[in-house]
């Protein structure tokens, strides 16, 4: 072949017969053609007689990607040393190969012993037994160790990630703690191995022992460290761990920023993690997707979007991750155009068969109550996971399908998929949508087969379908009997007691959550403004809604406001109630002059009513719903001349009121 070119099928038979020549060769060879040709020539001319020409020869085929052809070559070398070894584990575990490399280290304990004590072989064994999962292995390695006369750090690094890895903390840290002179690799490995085991407090603890001993921290120590502090949805220890990535200069390391982007996300702050986000001076896709991931989550999925569509980040290709993230904020919208357009974009950009894309697709379509295009779109995925299914059960219950839903269940089950904790909740959800307390009770009972009655959610679900089914004996029974609380699971509770009338029950409840230091949140003061309502308690109200910003830092929403107004108006302090209206740091919408009519149809205060109409017309001429509200309040006073010419003027007008903007009924009660 031309000078400098490597040898090939053809060349090779012509080449002279020296051995040193054909060893220098064995390197060249670029195509597995040729390296089998040479491998020929080798063993035709008797050259591969060599220890150090056979294991070049199996490096070359492993390079090459054939290990098969490297395992024939170490089988076939009549006594292969620690370095010949070291050579097949390496290139076995760099292909991802681990169980092989398990099995090779196996077979060298029988072919050559006194390589066990090899250094560098422990360490490679121990990371594929690690890799493969097979720890039994692992231990065994430990004991080959411990025969020899102890290991040296790396080893000993490597039995610390073994045994946490293993889920054995306690010897991970017996294997540590005999460590001399422990570096930055000992201490990360332990941390971690908290970590996994889900110890992160003890993780946090480590990290100080580790900043007494005066060890320097790597980027994993660190990214390790803000892991811990989100686990624990630490905040404050994630600002101060903050500062210390800043000190230690890897504030600009890309792995680095995207665990602590994901920390602050975690821990509810948005605002922080786009501020980061912001000052950073380059922005990668796994930076860019974290942020994106960070809005959809924390509920703001206009931001999600804006971010994606920014011109900024244009040159950056989305993943699957990425496109799952934007149909999960589209779906969070109930924007079905939009779905579709990035339906579309995930076709164009070859990711639509990844199974987090169509789970995501099947959601979204759910969502946006386009059922048939989520069953079509779920009939295409061959690999139905739990995700798969619940994504399609949760669609029903939302489009009030409890029935589909159920059977759906059942399915899911009949083809061989385990329902897990969310399946349940799922199920109970639809028991609540069909109102069938019966069937409910028979996935309660399934959920405490299936030992799922320790999940906080489906606990939450079952308060839910008792209170909705007006069983509250049971709902109290759950309710004592569940270990771990929220605020989600107390607001439910409360919310039961006033579904039931018992305003008494409600607010005692209410006060027993602010004595095990529970903070509420938006929904239980809805539970309990509600219920002030519904028994007129208007100073327990009206102290609840101040409450609310001065000593629980949660500003009032619309829904907060609405209710509020519903306590007063319902009571007869209708001046009150429009005083409380005019004094809103937002402008009413229909739900809150909703709130008021209906106490001055309660009241029968007509005028009251036709002065708050008048007043909300002014800011909304063209909003259909108020011109129903009008009309209706005419019509509960008999004045059904006056209700036929707001109809008529809003036919004039072309105004058509929208399905789903109906206020608060005028009904009595």
């Amino acid at each position: 072949s031309p000078r400098g070119a490597p040898p090939d099928a053809h060349s090779v038979e012509h080449l002279p017969h020296g051995g040193p020549l054909l060893h220098r060769l064995l390197p060249a060879c670029a195509t597995l053609p040729s390296l089998r040709a040479l491998h020929a020539r080798l063993l035709a001319h008797g050259l591969l007689r060599a220890l150090r020409a056979r294991t070049k020869l199996l490096s070359c085929y492993s390079a090459l990607g054939d290990l098969a052809s490297a395992r024939r070559v170490l089988d076939e070398t009549p006594r292969p040393d620690a370095y010949t070894y070291r050579v097949a584990l390496g290139w076995h575990a760099s292909a991802g190969r681990h169980a092989e490399a398990v099995a090779l280290h196996r077979g060298m304990r029988r072919r050559c012993p006194e390589a066990q004590d090899d250094v560098v072989l422990l360490s490679l064994a121990l990371k594929a037994s690690v890799r493969s999962a097979d720890f039994r292995y692992g231990r065994r390695l430990h004991c080959d160790a411990v025969k020899a006369g102890g290991a040296d750090g790396f080893v000993m690094n490597c039995l610390v990630d073994m045994y946490a890895k293993a889920g054995d903390l306690e010897n991970a840290r017996k294997v540590f703690d005999r460590i001399l002179s422990r570096n930055v690799v000992s201490w990360t490995s332990m941390l971690s191995g908290c970590l996994q085991n889900g110890f992160a407090e003890e993780g946090l603890a480590l990290f100080n022992e580790m900043r007494e001993e005066r060890v320097l921290p790597s980027e994993h120590t660190m990214a390790s460290v803000l892991t811990a502090c989100t686990m624990l949805g630490s905040l404050h220890q994630g600002r101060w761990v903050h500062g210390s990535v800043i000190k230690h200069g890897m504030v600009f390391n890309p792995f680095v920023t995207a665990v602590m982007l994901d920390m602050y996300v975690k821990c509810g702050e948005v605002e922080d993690a786009r501020r980061l986000f912001d000052e950073l001076g380059f922005v990668d896709l796994v930076l860019w997707t974290t942020m994106i991931v960070g809005y959809t989550q924390n509920g703001s999925p206009l931001d999600a979007l804006l971010l994606f569509a920014d011109k900024k980040f244009v040159r950056i290709v989305p993943n699957s991750v990425t496109i799952a993230t934007v149909l999960s904020a589209s779906a969070q919208l109930r924007n079905l155009s939009l779905g579709r357009l990035i339906h579309g974009m995930s076709v164009k950009l070859g990711v639509v068969e990844k199974d987090v894309v169509m789970n995501a697709l099947v959601d979204m379509y759910a969502k946006c109550k386009a059922v048939s295009e989520a069953n079509g779109i779920f009939g295409r995925i061959s690999n139905k996971d739990v995700v798969t299914w619940n994504s399609l059960i949760a669609g029903y219950v939302e489009n009030d399908m409890g029935n589909e839903a159920l059977m759906l269940f059942s399915q899911m089950r009949v083809q061989g998929s385990s329902p897990d904790a969310i399946s349940v909740v799922n199920a109970l959800s639809a028991c609540v949508c069909l109102g069938d307390l019966l069937i409910g009770k028979c996935f309660h009972t399934y959920a405490i087969k299936r030992a799922f009655l320790s999940n906080i959610y489906v606990n939450t679900a079952l308060l839910n379908l008792y209170n909705k089914c007006a069983d509250l004996p049971s709902a109290q029974r759950v309710f004592s009997e569940m270990n771990d609380r929220n605020s989600v699971t107390w607001g439910a509770m409360i919310g039961g007691y006033g579904m039931q009338g018992d305003s008494a029950g409600s607010i005692d409840l209410f006060n027993e959550m602010l004595k095990d230091n529970i903070q509420p949140n938006e929904v239980v003061f809805t539970s309990i403004l509600s219920t002030c309502s519904h028994t007129g308690m208007v100073s327990v109200g009206k102290k609840c809604f101040e409450s609310m910003a001065q000593y629980f830092n949660i500003t009032p929403s619309m829904k907060h406001y609405a209710c509020m107004v519903d306590v007063l108006s319902r009571a007869g302090n209708l001046e009150e109630a429009l005083d409380f209206i005019q004094k809103m740091p937002m402008q009413a919408d229909i739900s809150v002059w909703g709130a008021f009519l209906h106490g001055c149809k309660l009241h029968s205060r007509l005028e009251f009513g036709e002065e708050a109409i008048n007043r909300m017309m002014v800011p909304h001429p063209d909003t259909p719903a108020f011109y129903v509200l009008m009309s209706n309040l005419y019509t509960s006073y008999g004045r059904w001349d006056k209700s036929l010419a707001i109809r008529r003027s809003m036919q004039e007008r072309g105004l058509v009121k929208l399905p789903g903007c109906s206020s608060v009924g005028l009904e009595n009660g």
